[in-house]
């Protein structure tokens, strides 16, 4: 059931990626306002998920779940009555809410569990990022037939329904003690915690990237390669699609393999994809002394498909691994730190589309969002390779070649780090 209510607040989140094409063409968007427009409810899903997290810990996560999802009804009811651009931030802003779900909801899957089996548990909840897939698959039917105003109010039955199901279908959370549930200075001095800060940016580009792309890729296909919107959005869903139900795939990789091993060659996979990817269509003319001599280079849409699957793939891992990060190293406050690496690969969600935009507006070569990505992932492996791969700065003996720093199985951290609230590091 969290997974079923996750997918369907996720549709609803990304619902713009396909109704913002519509919408932009009605009111006449820049790239960079339609960017804007796309990335409002990301905003607002990525700053609530702190406190929804924090509000899961002290209070359980099932009723926040319920409240959070009977909230959001009303606003996706309320978007086919907006008439202008500002109106429409304004109840994507609100609308966004549906985000928060995955703080709540992978906080109450994981403490159902045992903690050699959390990362699988919380990969088949994180699945419900397939819920950007029925968006592409089902809204764009909706707009063609319909108009894009039937999308919300269709949309905003389905959240009314699934809130109540998810209340009657679900148990209630387990009992905790007092001393059991962390208070609010515990939780905020996780905010420091360089592990978490780490963590942030590998679901920043995980996760942020995901989301980026879902909203952005519909407009990218009919930009880039003439295609129309329902085509465009089919062609989308083969990045969306896997790599959201793979997920639970890669929770069970983390458990098997660690997590640091699953995150490693995720971050290898997309950087050499996103490399490819990033390459815009170019002519040459080479001046022989035969005359001149003419050629291109350039990914045609099946190539180019091909890599973004591989991406999805490789992200729809990542984004299973970095939990299983946060499970191992935090299973006191998982509901906090959730909230906290969610937050952060949100705000990757928001202010990468606007960044798109903003590249696009700019230089006019679509190729350059792909040139966006392939750099916030090399920072993610360099930042990997300085705090989990390297050699540790002393050797054993003298004359001896410098050891290679040891992690626990989760890939946490050095053997010799302190702090946290996981089981003891081990080398």
């Amino acid at each position: 059931m969290s997974t079923l209510g996750f997918t369907v607040c996720f549709a609803v989140w990304v619902m713009f990626g396909v109704i913002g094409n519509p919408i932009a063409d009605e009111l006449g968007l820049s790239e960079t306002q339609f960017g804007l427009l796309t990335a409002m409810p990301i905003l607002t899903g990525s700053l609530a998920r702190l406190p929804i997290g924090m509000l899961s810990d002290r209070f359980g996560g099932r009723i926040v779940y319920f409240l959070l999802m009977l909230s959001t009804v009303l606003p996706i009811y309320l978007l086919q009555f907006a008439t202008s651009y500002w109106q429409l931030l304004a109840l994507g802003l609100l609308v966004g809410l549906t985000g928060a779900s995955f703080s709540v909801g992978i906080a109450y899957v994981a403490r159902a569990f045992p903690r050699e089996r959390q990362g699988f548990a919380m990969g088949i909840f994180g699945a419900g990022n397939a819920g950007a897939a029925v968006t592409k698959f089902v809204a764009p039917g909706i707009v063609v037939a319909f108009g894009w105003q039937y999308v919300s109010t269709i949309y905003a039955i389905a959240m009314l329904i699934m809130a109540f199901a998810f209340w009657a279908f679900t148990s209630p959370d387990p009992q905790e003690s007092a001393e059991d549930r962390p208070g609010l200075r515990e939780q905020l001095a996780l905010l420091k915690d360089p592990r978490v800060l780490k963590y942030c940016q590998y679901y920043s580009v995980v996760f942020g990237g995901y989301v980026a792309l879902s909203l952005y890729l519909t407009r990218y296909f009919m930009a880039e390669y003439g295609v129309g919107l329902q085509l465009a959005a089919l062609i989308a869903s083969i990045f969306v699609l896997p790599s959201g139900v793979i997920r639970a795939l890669g929770g069970w990789l983390s458990d098997r393999f660690g997590a640091h091993s699953v995150t490693w060659w995720c971050m290898w996979v997309s950087a050499i994809c996103l490399f490819l990817m990033s390459y815009p269509h170019t002519e040459y003319t080479v001046h022989t002394t035969n005359g001149p001599v003419s050629f291109s280079f350039g990914l045609n849409i099946v190539l180019f498909t091909f890599l973004l699957f591989l991406v999805g793939v490789a992200w729809g891992f990542g984004k299973a691994s970095v939990f299983k990060y946060v499970s191992d190293d935090f299973d006191r406050n998982i509901g906090v730190v959730s909230g906290i690496v969610g937050l952060a690969g949100g705000l990757g969600g928001f202010l990468l589309p606007i960044k798109f935009g903003m590249l696009l507006d700019l230089t006019g070569v679509p190729s350059t969002i792909f040139m966006l990505l392939f750099g916030v992932t090399v920072v993610s492996l360099i930042w990997m390779w300085w705090t989990e791969r390297r050699p540790a700065v002393s050797p054993t003996a003298p004359g001896e070649p410098h050891r290679w720093q040891s992690f626990n199985s989760a890939g946490g951290g050095p053997a010799a780090a302190s702090g946290g609230s996981g089981p003891a590091q081990r080398g």
